[in-house]
């Protein structure tokens, strides 16, 4: 019923628009399909095994789960916020969902600059951090957790947003009516209904931090087994290494793939819950 519905009020497609929507969906799957097609496919398990890859390989995954495990723990919180933001200052909502979506827009690069202008040596909060604990920040492995954070976040706190958003208040009602505290009502009534959601955004705060190159190029840099991810040791090896390159690549195309896969319709509905 409901696709007749559609049906009826888009009414059918010109054939107009038939050829610039075949030359965008070309342009869109023509360089995947190229990669697929040109990937050396028996040599890709032993430069997996390599000595550039397997490193990169194993630092990206654990700095991508990290980076995830941060992006719940203070994501959540910021997302349960601006659920429940309704009765805030209307300037006030915009701005703060203005600085939640920044790193969406935001080149990856410019946001590297910026993690070294408030973490490095000399930065407004690193300066601090090194002279009065001799914590350095940018070039470590701690850098490309934070990197990956900083571009991951904005997935999870606005999917987990619309998921609480899409909770049905009535649950929260009930449980205040039978004495429930309001961390107790969250904890145990409210995120669990928003699970889906926060799951969804966990994916996609992995796969980006996964896929993050600009700014941790920028300010993590890419010494080996320390900062240079999967991203980062692809960069390099094109100009080298061509085939370690194209298998970095392939592996990161199938991650891609992987997490369309485990979102299945999510994605297409916009995240909603």
């Amino acid at each position: 019923m409901r696709s007749g519905t559609t049906r009826s009020t888009t009414g059918r497609t010109p054939r107009a628009l038939l050829l610039p929507a075949g030359i965008a969906l070309l342009l869109l799957a023509g360089p995947l399909v190229a990669l697929l097609v040109r990937a050396p496919w028996a040599e890709i398990p032993g430069l997996l095994a390599g000595p550039v890859v397997l490193p990169a390989l194993a630092l990206s995954i654990g700095t991508a789960l990290a980076s995830t495990a941060v992006c719940i723990l203070i994501g959540v919180p910021l997302a349960a916020v601006l659920a429940g933001s309704d009765g805030w200052p209307r300037g006030l909502t915009r701005v703060t969902r203005a600085i939640v979506a920044t790193p969406l827009v935001l080149p990856p690069v410019v946001g590297g600059i910026a993690l070294l202008l408030l973490l490095s040596r000399t930065g407004l909060l690193g300066q601090a951090l090194y002279a009065g604990f001799g914590i350095t920040i940018p070039f470590t492995t701690v850098a490309v957790v934070i990197a990956q954070t900083f571009v991951g976040l904005p997935f999870l706190v606005l999917s987990v947003e619309g998921a609480l958003r899409g909770v049905d208040s009535r649950f929260a009602v009930a449980s205040a009516t039978l004495g429930a505290s309001p961390w107790l009502t969250f904890s145990r009534v409210v995120l669990p209904l928003a699970a889906p959601g926060v799951a969804a955004g966990a994916v996609l705060s992995f796969a980006r931090a996964l896929g993050e190159f600009g700014a941790t190029i920028t300010f993590a840099g890419s010494l080996p087994g320390v900062t240079e991810t999967l991203p980062v040791a692809a960069y390099i090896a094109l100009t080298n290494d061509p085939g370690s390159a194209i298998a970095i690549a392939v592996v990161l195309v199938l991650v891609a793939i992987a997490v369309l896969v485990t979102l299945r319709e999510r994605w297409l509905t916009g995240l909603r819950p």
